[in-house]
Protein backbone atom coordinates (compact mmCIF):
# COMPACT_ATOMS: atom_id res chain seq x y z
CA UNK A 1 0.00 0.00 0.00
CA UNK A 2 1.47 3.31 -1.01
CA UNK A 3 2.21 5.74 1.82
CA UNK A 4 1.44 9.42 1.41
CA UNK A 5 3.85 11.95 2.86
CA UNK A 6 2.54 14.12 5.68
CA UNK A 7 4.74 17.06 6.68
CA UNK A 8 4.00 18.07 10.26
CA UNK A 9 4.68 21.77 9.81
CA UNK A 10 1.49 23.70 9.16
CA UNK A 11 -0.82 20.72 9.82
CA UNK A 12 -2.80 22.56 12.49
CA UNK A 13 -3.17 25.58 10.19
CA UNK A 14 -4.44 23.34 7.36
CA UNK A 15 -6.93 21.67 9.70
CA UNK A 16 -8.02 25.09 10.95
CA UNK A 17 -8.72 26.34 7.45
CA UNK A 18 -10.81 23.24 6.74
CA UNK A 19 -12.89 23.78 9.86
CA UNK A 20 -13.38 27.45 8.95
CA UNK A 21 -14.69 26.36 5.55
CA UNK A 22 -17.01 23.83 7.17
CA UNK A 23 -18.32 26.34 9.69
CA UNK A 24 -18.99 28.95 7.02
CA UNK A 25 -21.61 26.54 5.67
CA UNK A 26 -23.01 25.68 9.10
CA UNK A 27 -26.53 26.86 9.91
CA UNK A 28 -25.44 27.81 13.42
CA UNK A 29 -22.87 30.39 12.32
CA UNK A 30 -20.87 29.94 15.51
CA UNK A 31 -17.77 31.78 14.39
CA UNK A 32 -19.47 35.00 13.42
CA UNK A 33 -22.08 35.37 16.13
CA UNK A 34 -19.99 35.41 19.33
CA UNK A 35 -18.52 38.37 21.17
CA UNK A 36 -15.08 38.02 22.83
CA UNK A 37 -16.74 37.60 26.22
CA UNK A 38 -19.05 34.91 24.85
CA UNK A 39 -16.11 33.10 23.29
CA UNK A 40 -14.23 33.22 26.60
CA UNK A 41 -17.25 31.75 28.39
CA UNK A 42 -17.50 29.09 25.69
CA UNK A 43 -13.82 28.19 26.10
CA UNK A 44 -14.16 28.05 29.88
CA UNK A 45 -17.27 25.90 29.56
CA UNK A 46 -15.50 23.39 27.31
CA UNK A 47 -12.63 23.12 29.78
CA UNK A 48 -15.07 22.60 32.66
CA UNK A 49 -16.93 19.92 30.72
CA UNK A 50 -13.62 18.14 30.10
CA UNK A 51 -12.85 18.34 33.84
CA UNK A 52 -15.98 16.28 34.54
CA UNK A 53 -15.07 13.44 32.16
CA UNK A 54 -12.58 11.68 34.50
CA UNK A 55 -13.60 11.88 38.21
CA UNK A 56 -15.80 8.80 37.71
CA UNK A 57 -12.67 6.67 37.29
CA UNK A 58 -10.31 7.92 39.95
CA UNK A 59 -12.90 8.60 42.67
CA UNK A 60 -13.86 4.91 42.72
CA UNK A 61 -10.19 3.93 42.63
CA UNK A 62 -9.41 6.04 45.69
CA UNK A 63 -12.13 4.24 47.66
CA UNK A 64 -11.75 0.81 46.10
CA UNK A 65 -10.65 -1.01 49.30
CA UNK A 66 -13.63 0.52 51.13
CA UNK A 67 -15.99 -0.42 48.27
CA UNK A 68 -14.68 -3.99 48.31
CA UNK A 69 -15.27 -4.23 52.05
CA UNK A 70 -18.68 -2.54 52.05
CA UNK A 71 -20.12 -4.68 49.25
CA UNK A 72 -18.03 -7.82 49.92
CA UNK A 73 -16.62 -7.79 46.38
CA UNK A 74 -14.12 -10.29 45.08
CA UNK A 75 -11.04 -8.87 43.32
CA UNK A 76 -12.59 -10.00 40.02
CA UNK A 77 -15.81 -8.09 40.79
CA UNK A 78 -13.73 -5.06 41.70
CA UNK A 79 -11.93 -5.43 38.39
CA UNK A 80 -15.28 -5.44 36.59
CA UNK A 81 -16.20 -2.21 38.41
CA UNK A 82 -13.00 -0.48 37.26
CA UNK A 83 -13.29 -1.94 33.74
CA UNK A 84 -16.98 -1.17 33.13
CA UNK A 85 -16.71 2.59 32.49
CA UNK A 86 -13.69 2.11 30.21
CA UNK A 87 -15.60 -0.51 28.23
CA UNK A 88 -18.49 1.94 27.92
CA UNK A 89 -16.09 4.48 26.38
CA UNK A 90 -15.56 2.14 23.47
CA UNK A 91 -19.07 0.76 23.13
CA UNK A 92 -20.94 4.07 23.17
CA UNK A 93 -18.52 6.40 21.36
CA UNK A 94 -19.91 5.46 17.90
CA UNK A 95 -23.31 6.83 19.00
CA UNK A 96 -21.98 10.33 19.67
CA UNK A 97 -22.16 11.63 16.06
CA UNK A 98 -25.73 10.33 15.71
CA UNK A 99 -26.83 12.05 18.90
CA UNK A 100 -25.15 15.28 17.77
CA UNK A 101 -26.83 15.12 14.37
CA UNK A 102 -30.22 14.36 15.88
CA UNK A 103 -30.21 16.80 18.82
CA UNK A 104 -27.31 19.17 18.09
CA UNK A 105 -23.88 19.09 19.72
CA UNK A 106 -24.73 21.66 22.38
CA UNK A 107 -27.92 19.91 23.49
CA UNK A 108 -26.17 16.54 23.50
CA UNK A 109 -23.42 17.84 25.77
CA UNK A 110 -26.02 19.29 28.13
CA UNK A 111 -27.64 15.87 28.33
CA UNK A 112 -24.22 14.32 28.90
CA UNK A 113 -23.56 16.55 31.91
CA UNK A 114 -27.00 15.91 33.43
CA UNK A 115 -26.76 12.14 32.99
CA UNK A 116 -23.21 12.06 34.39
CA UNK A 117 -24.65 13.80 37.43
CA UNK A 118 -27.45 11.21 37.65
CA UNK A 119 -25.14 8.23 37.15
CA UNK A 120 -22.69 9.52 39.73
CA UNK A 121 -25.51 10.10 42.21
CA UNK A 122 -26.76 6.52 41.69
CA UNK A 123 -23.37 5.23 42.84
CA UNK A 124 -24.11 6.74 46.24
CA UNK A 125 -27.36 4.86 46.86
CA UNK A 126 -25.81 2.05 48.96
CA UNK A 127 -26.89 -0.53 46.39
CA UNK A 128 -24.48 -2.83 44.54
CA UNK A 129 -26.72 -3.00 41.47
CA UNK A 130 -27.09 0.81 41.35
CA UNK A 131 -23.33 1.13 41.81
CA UNK A 132 -22.83 -0.79 38.57
CA UNK A 133 -25.77 0.85 36.77
CA UNK A 134 -24.67 4.36 37.74
CA UNK A 135 -21.08 3.61 36.71
CA UNK A 136 -22.24 2.30 33.32
CA UNK A 137 -24.60 5.24 32.73
CA UNK A 138 -21.95 7.82 33.55
CA UNK A 139 -19.34 5.91 31.52
CA UNK A 140 -21.61 5.86 28.45
CA UNK A 141 -22.17 9.62 28.72
CA UNK A 142 -18.44 10.25 29.14
CA UNK A 143 -17.91 8.29 25.91
CA UNK A 144 -20.21 10.69 24.06
CA UNK A 145 -18.50 13.71 25.59
CA UNK A 146 -15.07 12.35 24.67
CA UNK A 147 -16.02 12.21 20.99
CA UNK A 148 -17.87 15.52 20.74
CA UNK A 149 -15.57 17.85 22.67
CA UNK A 150 -12.51 17.72 20.36
CA UNK A 151 -14.67 18.49 17.32
CA UNK A 152 -16.32 21.39 19.13
CA UNK A 153 -12.90 22.77 20.06
CA UNK A 154 -11.74 22.56 16.44
CA UNK A 155 -14.99 24.06 15.15
CA UNK A 156 -15.18 27.07 17.45
CA UNK A 157 -11.45 27.77 17.96
CA UNK A 158 -9.83 26.99 14.61
CA UNK A 159 -6.94 29.43 15.08
CA UNK A 160 -6.14 28.08 18.56
CA UNK A 161 -6.88 24.37 18.07
CA UNK A 162 -3.54 23.15 19.48
CA UNK A 163 -3.74 25.43 22.52
CA UNK A 164 -7.36 24.55 23.27
CA UNK A 165 -6.62 20.86 22.80
CA UNK A 166 -3.86 21.22 25.37
CA UNK A 167 -6.18 22.93 27.85
CA UNK A 168 -8.89 20.36 27.17
CA UNK A 169 -6.50 17.45 27.80
CA UNK A 170 -5.07 19.19 30.85
CA UNK A 171 -8.60 19.54 32.25
CA UNK A 172 -9.16 15.80 31.78
CA UNK A 173 -6.07 15.13 33.88
CA UNK A 174 -7.04 17.77 36.44
CA UNK A 175 -10.42 16.11 36.95
CA UNK A 176 -8.79 12.74 37.50
CA UNK A 177 -6.21 14.25 39.85
CA UNK A 178 -8.81 16.10 41.91
CA UNK A 179 -10.90 12.98 42.39
CA UNK A 180 -7.86 10.86 43.27
CA UNK A 181 -6.59 13.33 45.85
CA UNK A 182 -9.82 14.67 47.39
CA UNK A 183 -12.23 11.71 47.50
CA UNK A 184 -10.77 9.96 50.55
CA UNK A 185 -10.47 13.18 52.61
CA UNK A 186 -14.09 13.95 51.67
CA UNK A 187 -15.10 10.50 52.90
CA UNK A 188 -13.36 11.22 56.22
CA UNK A 189 -15.01 14.64 56.43
CA UNK A 190 -18.41 13.00 55.90
CA UNK A 191 -17.83 10.71 58.92
CA UNK A 192 -16.90 7.75 56.77
CA UNK A 193 -19.83 8.05 54.35
CA UNK A 194 -18.77 5.99 51.35
CA UNK A 195 -21.96 6.81 49.46
CA UNK A 196 -21.55 10.54 50.02
CA UNK A 197 -17.94 10.53 48.84
CA UNK A 198 -18.92 8.71 45.64
CA UNK A 199 -22.04 10.77 44.92
CA UNK A 200 -20.53 14.19 45.59
CA UNK A 201 -18.73 14.12 42.21
CA UNK A 202 -22.09 14.55 40.51
CA UNK A 203 -22.28 18.10 41.88
CA UNK A 204 -19.57 19.59 39.58
CA UNK A 205 -21.34 18.08 36.56
CA UNK A 206 -24.62 19.68 37.63
CA UNK A 207 -22.93 23.08 38.06
CA UNK A 208 -21.29 22.84 34.63
CA UNK A 209 -24.65 21.88 33.09
CA UNK A 210 -26.06 25.16 34.44
CA UNK A 211 -23.08 27.08 33.01
CA UNK A 212 -23.50 25.33 29.63
CA UNK A 213 -27.26 25.95 29.38
CA UNK A 214 -26.91 29.47 27.83
CA UNK A 215 -24.86 27.96 24.98
CA UNK A 216 -27.73 25.58 24.26
CA UNK A 217 -30.29 28.36 24.31
CA UNK A 218 -28.15 30.57 22.07
CA UNK A 219 -27.62 27.92 19.40
CA UNK A 220 -31.09 26.43 19.54
CA UNK A 221 -29.84 22.85 19.13
CA UNK A 222 -29.45 22.93 15.35
CA UNK A 223 -27.57 19.92 14.06
CA UNK A 224 -24.66 20.25 11.68
CA UNK A 225 -25.27 17.75 8.90
CA UNK A 226 -22.97 16.62 6.15
CA UNK A 227 -22.89 13.80 3.64
CA UNK A 228 -19.14 13.34 3.44
CA UNK A 229 -18.15 9.69 3.17
CA UNK A 230 -14.66 8.49 4.14
CA UNK A 231 -13.35 5.36 2.40
CA UNK A 232 -10.36 3.14 3.03
CA UNK A 233 -9.75 4.04 6.68
CA UNK A 234 -10.39 0.63 8.24
CA UNK A 235 -8.11 -1.07 5.70
CA UNK A 236 -5.19 1.29 6.30
CA UNK A 237 -2.19 0.02 8.29
CA UNK A 238 -1.25 3.42 9.68
CA UNK A 239 -4.79 3.95 10.96
CA UNK A 240 -4.55 0.69 12.87
CA UNK A 241 -1.17 1.65 14.32
CA UNK A 242 -2.68 4.94 15.55
CA UNK A 243 -5.66 3.03 16.99
CA UNK A 244 -3.52 0.46 18.79
CA UNK A 245 -1.15 3.14 20.02
CA UNK A 246 -4.06 5.00 21.59
CA UNK A 247 -5.74 1.86 22.91
CA UNK A 248 -2.69 0.30 24.56
CA UNK A 249 -1.48 3.53 26.13
CA UNK A 250 -5.04 4.03 27.41
CA UNK A 251 -4.89 0.55 28.95
CA UNK A 252 -1.82 1.69 30.91
CA UNK A 253 -3.55 4.93 31.86
CA UNK A 254 -6.67 3.21 33.19
CA UNK A 255 -4.57 0.74 35.14
CA UNK A 256 -3.25 3.85 36.91
CA UNK A 257 -6.69 5.43 37.33
CA UNK A 258 -8.27 2.19 38.52
CA UNK A 259 -5.60 0.41 40.53
CA UNK A 260 -2.60 2.56 41.45
CA UNK A 261 -4.12 3.72 44.74
CA UNK A 262 -4.87 0.11 45.82
CA UNK A 263 -1.38 -0.92 44.68
CA UNK A 264 0.23 1.76 46.83
CA UNK A 265 -2.01 0.97 49.77
CA UNK A 266 -1.09 -2.71 49.47
CA UNK A 267 2.56 -1.64 49.77
CA UNK A 268 1.81 -0.05 53.14
CA UNK A 269 1.08 3.56 52.21
CA UNK A 270 -1.96 5.03 53.95
CA UNK A 271 -5.00 5.86 51.84
CA UNK A 272 -4.74 9.65 51.97
CA UNK A 273 -1.06 9.61 51.01
CA UNK A 274 -1.68 7.07 48.24
CA UNK A 275 -4.40 9.31 46.82
CA UNK A 276 -2.06 12.30 47.03
CA UNK A 277 0.67 10.39 45.17
CA UNK A 278 -1.70 9.52 42.33
CA UNK A 279 -3.07 13.08 42.34
CA UNK A 280 0.43 14.52 41.94
CA UNK A 281 1.15 12.05 39.14
CA UNK A 282 -2.01 13.01 37.27
CA UNK A 283 -1.36 16.74 37.77
CA UNK A 284 2.08 16.25 36.22
CA UNK A 285 0.27 14.53 33.36
CA UNK A 286 -1.69 17.75 32.88
CA UNK A 287 1.50 19.73 32.44
CA UNK A 288 2.94 17.12 30.07
CA UNK A 289 -0.24 17.33 27.99
CA UNK A 290 0.49 20.99 27.23
CA UNK A 291 4.14 20.47 26.33
CA UNK A 292 4.21 17.13 24.47
CA UNK A 293 2.16 18.13 21.38
CA UNK A 294 4.38 21.14 20.72
CA UNK A 295 7.51 18.97 20.99
CA UNK A 296 5.92 16.34 18.76
CA UNK A 297 5.26 18.69 15.83
CA UNK A 298 8.77 20.16 15.88
CA UNK A 299 10.47 17.04 14.55
CA UNK A 300 10.28 15.52 11.09
CA UNK A 301 8.18 12.71 12.61
CA UNK A 302 7.04 11.50 16.03
CA UNK A 303 8.62 8.04 16.26
CA UNK A 304 11.26 8.96 18.82
CA UNK A 305 9.01 10.92 21.17
CA UNK A 306 6.31 8.21 21.07
CA UNK A 307 8.70 5.42 22.08
CA UNK A 308 10.63 7.53 24.59
CA UNK A 309 7.48 8.51 26.48
CA UNK A 310 6.43 4.85 26.54
CA UNK A 311 9.76 3.81 28.11
CA UNK A 312 9.46 6.54 30.74
CA UNK A 313 5.90 5.56 31.65
CA UNK A 314 6.52 1.81 31.97
CA UNK A 315 9.76 2.30 33.89
CA UNK A 316 7.92 4.52 36.36
CA UNK A 317 5.12 1.96 36.82
CA UNK A 318 7.70 -0.71 37.61
CA UNK A 319 9.23 1.71 40.12
CA UNK A 320 5.81 2.12 41.73
CA UNK A 321 5.66 -1.65 42.21
CA UNK A 322 9.14 -2.37 43.52
CA UNK A 323 11.17 0.78 44.32
CA UNK A 324 11.72 1.87 47.95
CA UNK A 325 8.77 3.80 49.33
CA UNK A 326 10.91 6.86 50.05
CA UNK A 327 11.32 7.31 46.27
CA UNK A 328 7.64 6.91 45.42
CA UNK A 329 7.08 10.63 44.77
CA UNK A 330 9.90 10.67 42.21
CA UNK A 331 8.36 7.72 40.37
CA UNK A 332 4.95 9.41 40.51
CA UNK A 333 6.34 12.51 38.78
CA UNK A 334 8.14 10.38 36.22
CA UNK A 335 5.00 8.38 35.55
CA UNK A 336 3.03 11.61 35.10
CA UNK A 337 5.52 12.87 32.51
CA UNK A 338 5.43 9.62 30.55
CA UNK A 339 1.71 8.91 30.72
CA UNK A 340 0.57 12.51 30.22
CA UNK A 341 2.87 12.86 27.25
CA UNK A 342 1.57 9.60 25.77
CA UNK A 343 -2.06 10.68 26.06
CA UNK A 344 -1.33 14.01 24.38
CA UNK A 345 0.80 12.67 21.51
CA UNK A 346 -1.70 9.86 20.88
CA UNK A 347 -4.44 12.47 20.40
CA UNK A 348 -2.07 14.54 18.26
CA UNK A 349 -1.46 11.53 15.98
CA UNK A 350 -5.13 11.69 14.95
CA UNK A 351 -4.62 15.21 13.57
CA UNK A 352 -1.16 14.68 12.08
CA UNK A 353 -2.06 11.46 10.27
CA UNK A 354 -5.27 12.90 8.73
CA UNK A 355 -5.35 14.87 5.48
CA UNK A 356 -8.56 16.77 6.32
CA UNK A 357 -11.03 17.27 9.12
CA UNK A 358 -13.46 14.62 7.79
CA UNK A 359 -10.79 11.92 7.89
CA UNK A 360 -9.75 13.18 11.33
CA UNK A 361 -13.31 12.83 12.64
CA UNK A 362 -13.66 9.28 11.33
CA UNK A 363 -10.19 8.32 12.56
CA UNK A 364 -11.10 9.71 15.98
CA UNK A 365 -14.22 7.53 16.02
CA UNK A 366 -12.21 4.45 15.03
CA UNK A 367 -9.53 5.18 17.62
CA UNK A 368 -11.98 5.73 20.46
CA UNK A 369 -14.25 2.81 19.63
CA UNK A 370 -11.56 0.15 19.19
CA UNK A 371 -9.01 1.80 21.45
CA UNK A 372 -11.17 2.10 24.55
CA UNK A 373 -12.59 -1.41 24.21
CA UNK A 374 -8.97 -2.56 24.11
CA UNK A 375 -8.10 -0.27 27.02
CA UNK A 376 -10.76 -1.93 29.18
CA UNK A 377 -8.66 -5.11 29.21
CA UNK A 378 -5.91 -3.49 31.32
CA UNK A 379 -7.83 -2.83 34.57
CA UNK A 380 -9.64 -6.17 34.25
CA UNK A 381 -6.38 -8.12 34.01
CA UNK A 382 -4.97 -6.26 37.01
CA UNK A 383 -8.00 -7.43 38.99
CA UNK A 384 -7.50 -11.00 37.79
CA UNK A 385 -3.81 -10.91 38.75
CA UNK A 386 -4.77 -9.65 42.21
CA UNK A 387 -7.36 -12.43 42.48
CA UNK A 388 -5.02 -15.20 41.33
CA UNK A 389 -1.84 -14.20 43.18
CA UNK A 390 -3.11 -12.25 46.19
CA UNK A 391 -0.85 -9.31 45.27
CA UNK A 392 0.12 -6.90 42.51
CA UNK A 393 3.76 -7.85 41.87
CA UNK A 394 3.01 -9.92 38.76
CA UNK A 395 1.39 -6.87 37.18
CA UNK A 396 4.90 -6.06 36.02
CA UNK A 397 4.43 -8.60 33.21
CA UNK A 398 1.24 -6.86 32.10
CA UNK A 399 2.91 -3.45 32.15
CA UNK A 400 5.85 -4.75 30.10
CA UNK A 401 3.52 -6.42 27.58
CA UNK A 402 1.35 -3.33 27.17
CA UNK A 403 4.42 -1.09 27.02
CA UNK A 404 5.94 -3.18 24.23
CA UNK A 405 2.73 -2.84 22.23
CA UNK A 406 2.62 0.92 22.82
CA UNK A 407 6.23 1.35 21.72
CA UNK A 408 5.81 -0.82 18.61
CA UNK A 409 2.64 0.86 17.40
CA UNK A 410 3.83 4.30 18.50
CA UNK A 411 6.91 3.92 16.30
CA UNK A 412 4.83 3.23 13.18
CA UNK A 413 2.07 5.70 14.11
CA UNK A 414 4.79 8.33 14.39
CA UNK A 415 5.90 8.00 10.76
CA UNK A 416 5.26 11.15 8.76
CA UNK A 417 2.52 9.80 6.49
CA UNK A 418 -1.17 10.41 6.02
CA UNK A 419 -3.59 7.54 6.47
CA UNK A 420 -4.66 6.26 3.06
CA UNK A 421 -8.31 7.32 3.33
CA UNK A 422 -10.40 9.55 1.09
CA UNK A 423 -13.14 12.08 1.78
CA UNK A 424 -15.40 11.50 -1.20
CA UNK A 425 -17.39 14.74 -1.14
CA UNK A 426 -14.18 16.78 -0.63
CA UNK A 427 -12.73 15.21 -3.77
CA UNK A 428 -15.79 16.17 -5.83
CA UNK A 429 -15.52 19.77 -4.69
CA UNK A 430 -11.90 20.21 -5.67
Amino acid sequence: MKEQESPTSGIFEEASRQWIDDEAKSPTGILVRQTPIARFILALSLVLIAFNLRPLFSSASALLPEIITAFDLTPFSAGILTTLPVLCLGLFSPLAPRFAQRFGTERTLLGVMLLICLGTALRGMNSLSLLYVGTALAGACIAVGNVLLPGLVKRDFPHHAALMTGFYTMALCAGAAAAAGITLPVEHALDGSLSGALAIWGLPALIVAAIWLPQVLRVGGQARRNNVRVEGLWRDRTAWHVTLFMGLQSALAYCVFGWLVPILRARGIDGVTAGAVVSISVMVQAGACLIAPHLAVRGKDQRLINTTLCIISVTALIGMLFAPLWSIWLWAIMQGIGQGGLIAVAMTMIVLRSRDSHVAAHLSGMVQCIGYILAAIGPLIVGLIRDWTGGFEWCVLLFLFLGSGVAFNGWFAGKSVFVNARSIEAERKH
